[in-house]
């Protein structure tokens, strides 16, 4: 298990990537998550492994993206925030009805992060569709619910990310990475994040 990696999930549009760009502005480092990058390139070369298109293709280039972001932060001393991690793409295809190969098993068991998980649970009031979201807002709480029980199903445990404004949830979570037990080795790295 990576101690200092902390993934992010939930259902889109629950405000995963705003808090990130917040904690990144107080010098956490960051990962960018996987899904929407991959619908902008899809959608710009007119590929097809899109979540409205070839969903098993998307969900094995979601897990490409995932390991090559755990593998770039692999040696760094400092916490590292994932928006999603290698689990999320488990959930997605549990929540197609879509069959989980083998493989993906096997990198979610490779590719561990700090057991404790933050999640953001569904928000409709800050619910918007775009481009790359379709998603309606049942569906989002489907996802919500499928990838939470993966990360469970693997020995995570869950830390639900209150409902509050940007700064108080930036604030919050800042908290929560500082008091984690596992990170005594790296706190000079957690200091160094922190302004």
């Amino acid at each position: 298990m990576t101690s200092n990696f902390f993934v992010f999930t939930g259902g889109p549009g629950s405000g995963k990537t705003s808090l990130l760009h917040a904690l990144a502005d107080k010098g956490f480092s960051t990962a960018p998550e996987a899904g929407r990058a991959i619908i902008q390139t899809q959608q710009a070369i007119g590929g097809e492994a899109l979540p409205w298109g070839n969903r098993q293709l998307f969900a094995e280039l979601m897990l490409s993206w995932d390991i090559r972001s755990h593998e770039s932060a692999a040696g760094m001393n400092r916490p590292v925030l994932f928006d999603r991690g290698v689990p999320d793409t488990i959930g997605y295809l549990e929540l197609c009805g879509l069959q989980v190969p083998r493989h993906m098993w096997e990198a979610a068991e490779l590719y561990r992060y700090n057991r404790q998980v933050f999640v953001l649970p569904p928000w409709p009031e800050i619910y918007v569709r775009d481009e790359e979201r379709k998603q309606s807002p049942v569906e989002a709480e489907r996802t919500f619910a499928a990838v939470t029980a993966v990360y469970r199903r693997l020995g995570y445990t869950l830390a639900e990310v209150p409902r509050c404004d940007i700064v108080e949830r930036a604030r919050l979570v800042a908290d929560r990475i500082a008091q984690a037990p596992e990170l005594d080795a790296i706190q000079s790295g957690l200091r160094a994040a922190q302004p």
